[in-house]
C-alpha cells in the first residue's frame, strides 16, 4: 500500500460517491492522474474498490476498503498489490 492508495480510499470514503479517476486526481493534492490510473487496478485486485466497466472508469470504495481504513484489515494481510 502506498500513501496515494490511502489518499484515494479516504477520498472515496469521505465523499461516499462513485467517481471517475479524473475527479479523484483533481481532488487529492499531490496525486497525479497517472498515479490514480496506475493504483486503481491494484486497489480493485485487493477488493478495496469497485470499478465499473464504463468509459470514464467510475470507482467506489467497498466494505473491505472501509474496513482497511478503519484498521480492521492490516496492509500486510492484503495480497501484494505492488508499489
Amino acid at each position: 500500500m502506498t500513501k496515494s492508495d490511502d489518499a484515494i480510499l479516504e477520498l472515496l470514503d469521505e465523499s461516499n460517491l462513485t467517481i471517475p479517476p479524473m475527479a479523484i486526481a483533481f481532488n487529492i493534492e499531490n496525486v497525479s492522474r497517472p498515479t490514480v490510473d496506475r493504483r486503481l487496478p491494484k486497489l480493485e485486485e485487493a477488493g478495496l474498490v469497485k470499478r465499473y466497466d464504463d468509459p470514464q472508469g467510475y470507482t467506489k470504495i467497498t466494505d473491505r476498503g472501509r474496513a482497511y481504513l478503519a484498521g480492521e484489515i492490516d496492509a500486510n494481510d492484503l495480497e501484494d498489490i505492488g508499489e
